[in-house]
């Protein structure tokens, strides 16, 4: 069922080249949003079937490379399944989102279809080899998207999005190699590398491991300083590839310190966790910051992504720096760390569609080149005034229950740097406040360039089935989100286990 939920979107982009050319876009867009709900169902009936205290489920084992010690194993526990749900839902709600997009659409379709593999594959994957692969393929397949379908400087973009996260993508290779050959048996499969911890007494080495793995990590992520790649990607980007890019790409990096680097790098993980807690305070300070003097407003909202990935860094490298802090703390880090991803790729997933929408309207992400939208398009400003409050952790949202237990987790062991970071979300605040102000009250003022038309049309169809279910699962998530909690907390209970070796 795993290998299927993984490879299925790649069988059906495949399915796509097979239809003749004289085929109408309409297919082509059916086929892509029949097959993203498919998906969607395949991992809700997986959730439906989990245990949640019991541990790795779904395993599929095969003969991969055995001479180098691959194999081709997949698997799901509380970490990666909440991830899984995320991607399949993001991915339909791009599909539904491009449902009027005829650029070269059997190529975007096949491309975001392929795309999808990669992720859920990642996430899947308990073989680092594996894991490997489907994050370089991921990096292959966002390139084509930017450089393809992006706005005016989408090649340099896609360009500098690819070499830095390639670069990034070969220091992690380093790291992977680095504990295969520290495992006795040489192995590259997570599960083994977690039960024999083959670094432990080995500081030196282990510190050059832990090195090239959280580097390669960071620039995915991504953290202060590797973060530079980031704005001018989502810029350029279009709406859709912004998403995924935000919603799903970021948190392999993230994911890969929970899944990698905390339970096989334990030892050299606890003496080093304070140079994570300063990187997370800086990525959370810097990226809010930054966010606040922008005037363009897709790129401030790339600019927040680098804030609360800082929120998930901070989380983690607290954890590791709780061992006189009570279990119930270590573990509410960690779990709010998982739970930020899927919150952040629920919301700013939603604000990367609403700023698709502004652009489709104006022609320009310039919030001066805008005024009084609301009045003309009042459902699109409701729409992105809740995606800004969620985001900036209004209580009642997502965002404030991952929040709130990352802060509760970390502040016992960590207060100035809790304390530094909470600033975060009154900048965060100020920024998103700045921003509605701006584009949605006063007179209306709308751009006047040529070729733009002066008309503003409020939220059409498609554009509310792709954005109004990931707002509706945040506020579902902030109320009542002790069904994705129960998932993620006995995960996290073991990752801390393994730290504690």
């Amino acid at each position: 069922m795993l290998t299927a939920l993984v490879f299925a979107p790649t069988a059906v982009a495949l399915l796509l080249f097979a239809l003749p050319r004289r085929t109408t876009p309409t297919v082509f867009r059916t086929v892509w949003v029949a097959a993203s709900a498919v998906e969607l169902a395949l991992v809700i009936a997986m959730w439906i079937g989990y245990e949640a205290d019991g541990g790795m489920q779904y395993e599929e084992r095969a003969r991969w490379i055995p001479s180098a010690g691959v194999g081709y194993h997949v698997g799901v526990d509380g970490l990666s399944l909440p991830l899984l749900a995320l991607t399949c839902l993001l991915f339909l709600a791009c599909a539904l989102y491009s449902l009027r997009e005829n650029r070269r659409i059997r190529e975007f379709a096949a491309l975001f279809l392929f795309l999808e593999t990669t992720c859920l594959g990642l996430f899947a994957a308990l073989d680092l080899i594996l894991f490997f692969v489907f994050f370089d393929l991921s990096i292959v397949a966002m390139y084509f998207v930017i450089a393809g379908w992006g706005h005016r400087q989408a090649a340099r973009a896609a360009l500098k999005f690819f070499l830095y996260t390639f670069i990034g993508s070969l220091a992690l290779l380093l790291g992977f190699i680095g504990l295969y050959l520290a495992a006795s048996p040489h192995t590259f499969d997570m599960v083994e590398l977690t039960e024999q911890n083959p670094l432990a007494g080995r500081s030196v080495y282990g510190a050059l491991v832990l090195l090239a793995v959280v580097v390669g990590l960071a620039v995915k992520t991504p953290t202060v300083p590797f973060h530079t790649w980031l704005p001018p990607a989502h810029v350029e980007a279009p709406a859709a590839g912004s998403a995924i890019l935000a919603g799903v790409l970021l948190k392999m990096g993230t994911y890969g310190f929970i899944r990698i680097a905390m339970p096989m790098l334990p030892e050299v993980w606890r003496r080093y966790a304070l140079v994570l807690v300063v990187i997370g305070v800086l990525s959370v300070l810097h990226g809010a910051l930054v966010a606040l003097a922008q005037t363009d407003f897709k790129r401030m909202v790339a600019y927040t992504s680098v804030n609360h990935m800082g929120y998930i860094v901070l989380a983690v490298g607290a954890a590791a720096a709780t061992a006189d802090s009570s279990e119930q703390a270590r573990s509410l880090a960690v779990t709010g760390a998982v739970t930020q991803m899927v919150s952040h790729g629920l919301l700013t997933g939603a604000l990367f569609l609403l700023a698709g929408v502004l652009y489709e309207r104006g022609r320009t992400y310039d919030m001066a080149a805008y005024s009084g939208v609301a009045a003309v398009a009042p459902l699109f400003a409701a729409m992105t005034g809740i995606a800004a409050f969620a985001s900036l952790g209004l209580p009642g949202f997502s965002g404030f229950i991952a929040e709130f237990q990352i802060f509760t987790g970390s502040l016992g062991p960590r207060p100035l740097a809790t304390a530094l970071s909470v600033l975060g979300i009154l900048l965060t605040a100020g920024l998103f406040l700045r921003a509605l102000r701006q584009v949605f009250t006063g007179p209306l003022r709308l751009p006047d360039t040529p070729g733009t038309p002066r008309a503003f049309p409020d939220i059409r169809a498609h554009e509310s089935l792709a954005i109004v279910p990931l707002l509706a699962l945040a506020v579902v998530l902030g109320v009542a989100p002790r069904f994705l909690l129960d998932v993620i907390e006995p995960a996290s209970r073991s990752v801390l286990e393994l730290l504690a070796r």
